[in-house]
């Protein structure tokens, strides 16, 4: 390796591309390509970047296997920060094994960083909880410690191990610092300040109020029976009842629980669950079925008790009501957006377990409102938003109920 391409390697670590550049910009042999790539990549110009990673691969050769490992990890980290998920597993966990094998840890490493980070993205936390496991940085650089640590505190809020999260914090914190890599920096204090912002709203007998993560995390930790509306779940005693896939039970639930210890007319109860303007019998057939199957649901926790003109919720704790901070079917669409990222239409419905026609249309409404705005066009388009203000939307991204 040349003075110049050993500068350049060592201006992208530190994170200064536009250094890098001015070493390596009119050179076009392999290392050179790479190091080009790496460094568009951090100017935001993905597109450039994967095209010359790309050359960089193919002029290596099929003899240079750990070059042409580090260029297939360089451009799987591209494509994530393009938010494309149809990147081939495979090629990149055979790039992690050749680079471990040629004693390459520290690009081994960012290979599996880069596989534990889309799986989080996806919502799959068990997935990214179980490829952040084989982790260890001990011994590298303090930018992979970084990077690492900043997942484990991403996962950890995700989960509401709140105390894992700060754990995870403080170490990503004192890592960028000893990185000194701005990026770095700047997403520390970005999932640091989730910490201050409201999460999710808390009703308690009728009373509403913002609520941070740490005490959302403490309500689900308390003695108390509570209606999870974020994530379409019931938490009472330490036990999780999941009714993200029976949405009429659930509408059920949050209005009962909205209204502990107060009853809920059957016609409120109608209008709200089944969106309808007039009951008729019919109606008020189907909710009798439906209150029969939340009593055999909730048998065990709670009571569904008829009133003269309606039904209410007996439970010997307090109840409460955990609400999102934005309501609505585009409420996680709209957060999955909020991180800045240009995602592509295929990437967020696989992210949210959806079609991509639903997913379409939801789009062309918020761009209607003006909340979302697209760029380009056909298979090229995506999608941007502005970041949230006032509150984190953690709460708000796809997941399953915590198991992690």
């Amino acid at each position: 390796m040349d003075a110049a391409i050993d500068a350049a390697a060592h201006a992208l670590a530190a994170g200064d591309s536009l250094t890098a550049l001015k070493h390596i910009a009119l050179r076009d042999e392999p290392a050179a390509l790479a190091l080009r790539g790496i460094a568009m990549a951090q100017l935001g110009e993905y597109t450039r970047a994967r095209d010359l990673l790309r050359r960089a691969a193919r002029r290596f050769g099929p003899r240079a296997a750990l070059e042409r490992a580090r260029c297939v990890v360089a451009e799987a980290e591209v494509a994530l920060a393009m938010r494309e998920f149809s990147h081939d597993p495979r090629s990149l966990k055979a790039a992690a094994a050749t680079l471990a094998a040629h004693g390459d840890r520290a690009n081994a490493l960012q290979a599996r960083l880069i596989v534990a980070r889309g799986l989080l993205l996806l919502g799959q936390l068990e997935g990214a909880a179980e490829a952040l496991q084989s982790v260890d940085t001990r011994g590298l650089g303090a930018s992979l410690r970084a990077v690492a640590a900043l997942l484990e505190g991403e996962l950890a809020l995700r989960s509401l191990h709140m105390e894992r999260a700060h754990a995870a914090l403080a170490d990503a914190e004192s890592a960028a610092q000893s990185a000194a890599v701005p990026a770095l920096l700047a997403e520390v204090a970005a999932l640091r300040a989730t910490l201050a912002q409201p999460a999710a709203r808390m009703i308690a007998a009728g009373v509403e109020h913002r609520v941070r993560l740490d005490e959302v995390a403490a309500v689900l930790a308390s003695d108390a029976w509570v209606l999870d509306g974020c994530r379409h779940a019931i938490h009472c005693a330490g036990q999780w009842t999941n009714l993200a896939r029976r949405p009429v039970l659930f509408a059920l639930a949050r209005a009962l629980a909205q209204a502990w210890p107060r009853a809920v007319d059957r016609q409120v109860l109608i209008a709200t669950v089944f969106n309808a303007r007039h009951a008729d019998d019919s109606h008020r057939a189907r909710l009798r079925v439906e209150i029969g199957r939340l009593r055999a649901l909730l048998s065990a926790q709670a009571q569904v008790v008829a009133t003269e003109h309606g039904f209410a919720l007996r439970v010997e704790r307090e109840v409460v009501v955990l609400a999102p901070p934005m309501e609505g079917e585009r409420a996680s669409l709209t957060a999955l957006l909020a991180d800045g990222a240009a995602w592509s239409t295929s990437a967020l419905a696989l992210a949210l377990g959806a079609s991509q026609r639903s997913v379409q249309r939801a789009l062309v409404e918020l761009e209607a409102e003006q909340r979302v705005r697209s760029i380009g066009r056909a298979r090229t388009q995506r999608w941007l938003a502005s970041p949230l203000a006032g509150f984190t939307p953690i709460l708000l991204l796809p997941a399953v109920a915590p198991s992690v």
